[in-house]
């Protein structure tokens, strides 16, 4: 075995992983040391630095929790979190077009009746979302489950703020009947920035970088026998739309809210003053057999 040296160090470490006996396992190792070790060999830092990294990395573990996940955050502002969904979701036939998760998601939202509000803090422009789910052939899907959540007014998702917000404000689960359509009550979403009180916040500023994503709905939308697609709806107009600090943005998702003054209509949906609308229909594709 060639002992390590500056010129052979990936060679010398893939060494050890010739007995691995998970194959795949062993390509990511080989590839990951191969790539890490170029890096070091490409940016050459100092063991400052490279501490400094390390000290970065274990800033990030400590700024998770239960409700905060630091490293999908760090993931989004690099652009990984969108490359690998991307790879993972390369779109065929007219099927909607997936995007980030983002670290706000929640398992166990509440399940709601099509045309619920899931505006809790009666903050915002009130906005009525409604569409339809089907097959890539048109055909609509019954029982597809709508998983939808955002942030507020002032920019925040109700786990960034227990003692503020209502738990699970602006989060529901509805699900569809034989025609495939849905509809709710929310607010119109505004821009808002990530979190930078933590590591991520510190690079992005030190980078030079904003912090900002513009207007958005998130989706999951899922029907047994076809692919989810985890996705966000844009708000068409929004600033940032460019920039998105997550790389989220796709130019399928973004949609127009309209506004609507009549009164009649507006207290019909369950509204005392003017609104929003936004149509958004969700394509699936089936699993191949």
């Amino acid at each position: 075995m060639q002992h390590f040296s500056e010129e052979f160090s990936a060679e010398v470490v893939k060494q050890q992983y010739a007995n691995c006996k998970d194959i795949r396992l062993k390509t990511i190792m080989e590839s990951a040391v191969t790539h890490l070790h170029e890096f070091v060999k490409e940016v050459e830092p100092t063991q400052e630095e490279w501490m400094y990294m390390i000290e970065y990395l274990t800033k990030t573990g400590q700024k998770c929790d239960d409700k905060r996940q630091e490293f999908i955050l760090l993931s989004d502002v690099l652009g990984i979190s969108a490359l690998v969904d991307t790879i993972n979701n390369r779109k065929t036939l007219n099927a909607t077009e997936s995007t980030v998760l983002g670290p706000f998601h929640v398992k166990n939202a509440p399940i709601k009746e099509m045309g619920d509000n899931i505006n809790y803090d009666g903050k915002g422009e009130p906005a009525y979302i409604f569409g339809s789910v089907t097959d890539t052939d048109g055909n609509p899907i019954d029982g597809a489950e709508i998983d939808v959540w955002q942030a507020n007014e002032d920019g925040f998702y109700d786990i960034q703020q227990p003692d503020v917000q209502p738990k699970m404000n602006l989060r529901g689960i509805f699900s569809t009947k034989d025609d495939g359509k849905y509809w709710f009550k929310s607010v119109k979403p505004k821009f808002y920035s990530i979190p930078t009180d933590g590591p991520v916040g510190t690079m992005i500023y030190a980078t030079g970088r904003h912090p900002n994503r513009p207007a958005h709905l998130h989706y999951i939308v899922s029907a047994e026998g076809y692919k989810p697609v985890v996705t966000h709806v844009f708000v068409k107009g929004s600033e940032y739309l460019d920039s998105d600090a997550v790389f989220g943005v796709k130019d399928s998702l973004i949609s127009e809210y309209v506004l609507i003054e009549d009164s009649m209509k507006a207290k019909e949906i369950g509204f005392e003053t003017s609104y929003y609308e936004l149509e958004f229909n969700f394509v699936l594709e089936k699993y191949s057999l």
